[in-house]
């Protein structure tokens, strides 16, 4: 199928540009705090990529509820950004630190860049207090910035580096106030390596550190006789104390602690506890402190039913929540999901002593890197991977009802042993003391929001599958276990349809009028009390209540001809405007005003006090409200000259009693702006010329970035099915000189004014409907589209159930439509993507576009996913130990839906649903007790039908499933066939496996798989499948080898040996195979049809670690490596021809030689900062140009654009220089170096250091633009133009 694709030669000159078009959504580490302002809740997330973002927890409580209505309705609560900071470093440490007498914290940032940054948030911008260096950039063991550590007090903080060094920073201030930052104090130690560390909270005595680490011995203790290396380790607890007075950091106390600890959490101290520090390990949680007395404080974890004896569960996180009145409680969770509570006994004779401590089960929770209690009594859950989450505490005293064990019981049973600390405290004492509890769903905690995450992404596909959507979904792979999904995403918003109804024929346009009532008019938003449908003779007029019902002629609407505008006037009365005059409507009574001779109006708009009609011919007759009479006086006709196709009369600013304004399109393919101030009634002010006819106008004020007035904006809908949005002066009323097109669809473009999140936006249908809004923040104009059914006509839409709601007509439909902006990308940096998720079994491992059915039948795409977890049991396996992956607790008996429910159950069963969903949590299986055990299937997904399940076939006990492919065998007439690679009974510390095979199915008409043959194939696993020449390429461990399918089993036609390690990609294209290495980078294979030979071509001398790839041409390819690197790599001209057979029928000196194989150039290096997991050729729009696009293990999804012109060559590359110098360094790392970090940066122009020109001041914007010669309007249209032309 490869190489049937049309490929264009690739230029010698390639130049590529990066793009962001879906941020990293793993959270790498998170904390609780108040950033942005005092008192607000807000978390700050670290993301992969060097981003920091700050989120605040929102509730709809925050806004004013005066109606009733409102206050009956459900408390939502969501996260929303505040801000965000692309760092262009590796964040390998982040910390909160609070001066003393402030009320808000600051950011301390340990980075890549061999510095340390102190920065402040304040009001949503960044400001680098401090940032000193200390060492080399890069990840390094010897370097501090691993682990970070502050003094609760503010006073100080340590940064440590993994082995050896410590640095300690004291914080203070100077005469003005301001903060200041000391020269570091050392701490060092030799040979100590570190886990982790915190700071000891001990009142305002000197700043106390606690440091989790151990010390190995030098090689002089091995030469005296030392047996090993563990026998000489022994981790500690150790304090550092900074000596304020004598400017000193010593290591005061230190205490051995379990062997498999590596966490700690602080006690509060000082009044308000007794401090100290909680040690997480396996299987044990430890309290430890300096200067205790008596016996260890030390329990047992609570342990599942199915988990084996001999497996530990270990502690990953711990956090310490200070209560009212000096109370405090901890979470701990497990490497299984668990969560703890840890409740702290204290000494009743003694309150800075502790007595025991107790862990209790309190929820299953998904895998977490960290847990934040905030003081809403909220817990933020960053996941590993998968979906985020924010849980509600419901209960949080669970002692008494749920398993728990103490350090009593656990001190007690080590007494009766009789045994030794290091001989008692393992895995299988633990397992006989601790409680067992089978895991449910949640309890005591209930999920409030979720926040979507697509990491790990392992691989993606882009294609028009639905069947009925204009511009192609982007598939992917998501998650690991339990929580996998194939997603399906969409640019644009998610749209919720609300109600949807008949009507008797095909409308021509659908309008909205205010209820300007005395008693509308008391509550504090605007709703709508008529929506008028306008068809090609007739109009129908809709009243909006607690439903919406038809009104007759007592409406006095002209309901026999088509309604062109219509409005509420500022006096109560409704104006119509109608292709033979004007009506204006009071109480049930009309006035007329009908057009002159036999003219008719051809279109018309009004506000609240004004009406312009263009009759036809090309005049205006402008229409002003008299406050004085209450009635409509119109002005004489004025001759424009042209005949007119659209115009709009604008919207009333707030405290002005018309617009200043109106906007008129002609046949002539033109815009003039025309006023309307009474002494220059519709005279022309300025003027553009379109390359199409206009179809559609509206004047607009939206919100500009800064503080000062209302922005004028025009957007015009052409008939070619572009817009184009342009500037007008509020004043002077001329067009801006560089108006932003964007190309919509292929019908002509509606435009109308709606309102989103209490802001102004435009709503644009063409094939697609589109919201075009500008962001608050950053003043950039943000387009995205709906993901919808094409729509014909619409506005916007308000009524005492929907705040903010779409009323649009799509064929002979009308449907009300909500735009979910809360919590979602639109209008903020995030380009819009809405995913449908579809949960799987296990973790996904590849996919593949694949055409079912034989070949009478009727083809049908199918999506063919391979999925398998290692450390895991089969699906029958667990149904036999009992395990129920919902947690529900409920035997399939009780399941059989045959109980009748009473009238107050029924009534209640959408509250159960919703608490049900909101108690779902993921459960980890049975962690098998021996290695090599899989869990694997293969699934048949329909992407018609929103990715249902065609057929799920589970895989043999303990085998797993790797690769698949789509092929197409010619001696089977071309029928499509599935091809699988599974390995049995795999370990992978060592490599071992007993088999592995080759499994062909054919995918029925229907979805179903049907098994034709199982091939066992040996040297090595089969972890690469490709479609080649009609055959089967498979890649098995160190050999390539061809295929052709027999009767009972593949049949080997030829193969290719001696490969570097192991073939981990593999495409076909032609005569050629491109055949990624697990660790030495690509060889380019030429298959030999003469000989049937397989001949090595090129290969890379470089040694990348490849985890995908996608063919460019012929001669060049696109890789992506295990480091983050995105490379092109091409074959030298003339190469295939020298090719050597390397299999002995040359001359033995020709292939000795070092240099035989041609070497691949590498045309393009760039660093991504995250792992790339897969990557295709694909266009995001439908008839656009091809990109890159690849996703990475995080969750991004990135593009890869090429230049086609010189001049947009240099620009970018002027505008790249301009701001690796200007952009700000927020942990001083330089962004060039960043980009180029295990190689050099080659023909590739980081794209989101360039966008970062629209986040500057304006002084710095325009210093940038005199540099490379354009205005500011200029550079910021060039980058939008560049992003739309992508999306």
């Amino acid at each position: 199928m490869s190489e049937e694709k049309v490929v264009k030669q690739i230029s010698p000159d390639l130049k590529l540009l990066d793009l962001t078009l879906k941020n990293a959504s793993a959270i790498q580490s998170s904390l609780m705090g108040e950033f942005t302002a005092e008192g607000s809740q807000e978390i700050l997330v670290a993301r992969p990529g060097g981003a920091l973002e700050v989120y605040k927890i929102e509730s709809s409580d925050d806004g004013d509820n005066d109606e009733d209505e409102d206050e009956e309705e459900e408390t939502r609560v969501w996260l929303k950004m505040v801000m965000r900071v692309e760092t262009k470093s590796i964040i390998r440490s982040i910390e909160t630190v609070r001066l003393t007498g402030e009320k808000r914290d600051l950011i301390i940032v340990g980075s890549d860049s061999g510095n340390t940054s102190v920065m402040d948030f304040e009001g949503g911008q960044v400001k680098i207090l401090h940032c000193p260096a200390f060492g080399k950039t890069g990840c390094r063991r010897g370097t501090p910035g691993q682990y970070l550590a502050k003094d609760p007090k503010g006073r100080a903080f340590m940064i440590s580096a993994i082995e050896k060094r410590k640095l300690v920073y004291v914080l203070n201030r100077d005469s003005s106030g301001q903060s200041t930052i000391a020269s570091p104090l050392e701490a060092h130690r030799s040979r100590t390596i570190v886990l982790d560390t915190v700071g000891v909270d001990n009142g305002y005595d000197n700043p106390i550190f606690a440091s989790l680490e151990y010390q190995y011995p030098d090689e002089e203790d091995l030469l005296d006789g030392m047996s090993s290396i563990e026998d000489g380790v022994q981790k500690e607890i150790a304090y550092y104390e900074l000596d304020l007075g004598l400017n000193h950091v010593s290591r005061r106390w230190a205490a051995s602690t379990h062997p498999s600890a590596c966490c700690l959490a602080p006690l509060h101290g000082g009044a308000d506890g007794p401090s100290g520090v909680l040690i997480g390990g396996e299987d044990y949680i430890e309290y430890l402190h300096e200067g205790m007395t008596g016996d260890k404080i030390i329990c047992a974890i609570p342990r599942r039913k199915l988990h084996p004896p001999n497996k530990g569960i270990l502690i990953t996180h711990l956090t310490v929540h200070k209560q009212k009145k000096s109370k405090f409680f901890a979470l701990a969770q497990s490497e299984l999901g668990d969560v703890y509570k840890v409740s702290i006994r204290l000494d009743p004779d003694d309150k800075t002593k502790v007595a025991g401590i107790t862990a209790s089960l309190l929820d299953t929770l998904p895998v977490a890197n960290g847990l934040n209690v905030s003081k809403l009594g909220m817990l933020f859950i960053p996941a590993e991977f998968g979906d985020h989450a924010l849980y509600q505490f419901e209960r949080i005293d669970v002692e008494g009802d749920a398993p728990s064990c103490s350090s009593e019981d656990t001190i007690q049973a080590f007494k009766a042993s009789g045994a030794t600390e290091k001989d008692f405290f393992n895995t299988v004492n633990a397992s006989k003391m601790a409680a067992t509890f089978t895991p449910t769903t949640l309890k005591n905690l209930r999920s409030i929001y979720t926040m979507e995450s697509l990491a790990p992404t392992t691989g993606v596909l882009i294609g028009e599958l639905a069947g009925n959507e204009v511009s192609p979904q982007i598939y992917t792979l998501n998650g690991r276990g339990p929580r996998s999904s194939l997603r399906t995403l969409r640019h644009g918003a998610a749209v919720t349809e609300l109600a949807v109804s008949d009507l008797p024929g095909t409308p021509g346009a659908v309008y909205t009028i205010k209820d300007i009532s005395p008693d509308a008019l008391e509550k504090k938003r605007e709703v709508d009390k008529f929506i008028v449908v306008s068809f090609a003779d007739a109009t129908l007029v809709l009243k909006i209540g607690e439903t919406v019902e038809e009104v007759g002629k007592e409406s006095s609407f002209v309901t026999n001809a088509k309604t062109l505008a219509c409005a509420a006037l500022a006096n109560g009365k409704i104006v119509q405007v109608h292709p033979s005059g004007v009506r204006l409507i009071s109480d049930g009574k009309a006035q007329q005003w009908d057009c002159p001779g036999l003219k008719r109006i051809e279109c018309a708009s009004a506000n609240e006090s004004q009406v312009i009609v263009a009759l036809a011919g090309g005049d205006l007759i402008y229409f002003e409200l008299d406050p004085t009479t209450g009635v409509l006086v119109d002005k004489p006709p004025i001759d424009m000259g042209a005949d007119v196709s659209c115009l709009d009369i604008g919207t009333l600013q707030a405290g002005r009693s018309r617009s200043m304004f109106a906007a008129v399109g002609f046949r002539d393919q033109s815009v003039k702006i025309l006023s309307l101030e009474p002494n220059k009634l519709l005279t022309q002010r300025s003027s553009t010329a379109l390359r199409a006819r206009p179809h559609s106008v509206a004047l607009q004020y939206m919100k500009s970035s800064g503080d000062n007035a209302d922005d004028l904006v025009l957007t015009i809908g052409l008939d070619d099915g572009s817009s184009v949005r342009t500037g007008v002066d509020a004043i002077t009323g001329s067009i801006s000189t560089s108006p932003t097109g964007r190309f919509l669809g292929a019908r002509p473009v509606s435009v109308s004014r709606i309102t989103i999140d209490s802001t102004a936006a435009t709503l644009l249908l063409s094939s697609r409907p589109w919201i075009s809004r500008p962001d608050p923040k950053s003043g950039k104009n943000i387009m995205a589209p709906l993901s919808y059914a094409p729509l014909d006509h619409g506005c916007s839409f308000s009524s005492d159930a929907i705040k903010e709601g779409i009323v649009a007509t799509s064929g002979t439909t009308l449907r009300i439509l909500s735009v979910e902006s809360q919590g979602s990308a639109l209008g903020t940096e995030d380009e819009a993507f809405n995913s449908n998720k579809v949960d799987l079994r296990y973790t996904p491992r590849q996919m593949c576009l694949h055409a079912a059915g034989t070949q009478t039948d009727a083809k049908k795409l199918v999506l063919a996913v391979v999925e398998s977890d290692y450390n895991d049991y089969g699906l029958e396996k667990k149904n036999a130990m009992g395990f129920d992956p919902t947690g529900s607790g409920k035997n399939k008996e009780d399941g059989d839906g045959m109980d009748i429910d009473s009238d107050e159950e029924k009534d209640s069963d959408e509250e159960d649903e919703d608490d049900k969903k909101a108690r779902v949590t993921p459960i980890r299986g049975p962690v098998p007790d021996l290695p090599g055990h899989w869990g694997s299937c293969i699934r048949i997904c329909d992407p018609s039908n929103g990715c249902s399940t065609l057929d799920c076939v589970e895989l043999p006990e303990n085998e797993a499933a790797f690769c698949c492919a789509s092929v197409r065998f010619h001696s089977r007439g071309g029928e499509a066939l599935l091809a699988v690679g599974t390995v049995s009974g795999m370990t992978l510390h060592p490599m071992k496996y007993k088999g592995s095979f080759i499994v062909i199915y054919r995918v029925l008409a229907g979805g179903k798989l049907h098994l034709l043959h199982r091939t066992p194939v040996e040297d090595g696993p089969v972890l690469a499948l490709a479609h080649f020449q009609g055959r089967l390429l498979a890649g098995i461990g160190q050999t390539l080898r061809l295929y052709e399918i027999g009767k009972r089993q593949l049949l080997r036609k030829c193969e290719l040996r001696g490969l570097p390690t192991m073939v981990k990609t593999l495409h076909g294209a032609g005569d050629r195979a491109y055949v990624g290495d697990l660790m030495h980078s690509m060889q380019f294979v030429r298959y030999d049809s003469a000989t049937n030979k397989l001949i090595l071509v090129a290969n890379d001398r470089l040694p990348r670690p490849i985890t995908c790839q996608e063919l460019l041409d012929m001669n060049t390819i696109a890789v992506g490596d295990k480091f983050g690197n995105i490379s092109v790599l091409r074959l030298p001209r003339g190469a295939d021809a020298r090719a050597v057979d390397m299999s002995g029928t040359r001359a033995l000196w020709d292939s000795s030689r070092d240099n035989v194989t041609p070497r691949l150039e590498t045309l393009c290096n760039y660093y991504v900062g995250e792992v790339v997991t897969g990557m295709t050729r694909s266009s995001l729009v439908a008839g656009g140009s091809e990109s890159l696009i690849y996703v990475t293990a995080t969750g991004r999804i990135g593009a890869l654009v090429p230049f086609t012109s010189r001049e947009n060559v240099e620009f970018y590359t002027e505008l790249e220089a301009c701001l690796r110098k200007d952009a700000p360094r927020y942990t001083g790392r330089e962004p060039q170096a960043y980009r180029s970090y295990y190689a050099p940066i080659k023909n590739v122009i980081d794209g989101d250091l360039c966008e970062a020109y629209g986040k500057l001041s304006f002084e710095e914007q325009q210093k940038i633009a005199q540099q490379i010669d354009r205005n500011v309007g200029e550079v910021i249209k060039k980058l939008e133009d560049t992003r739309n032309a992508l999306l």
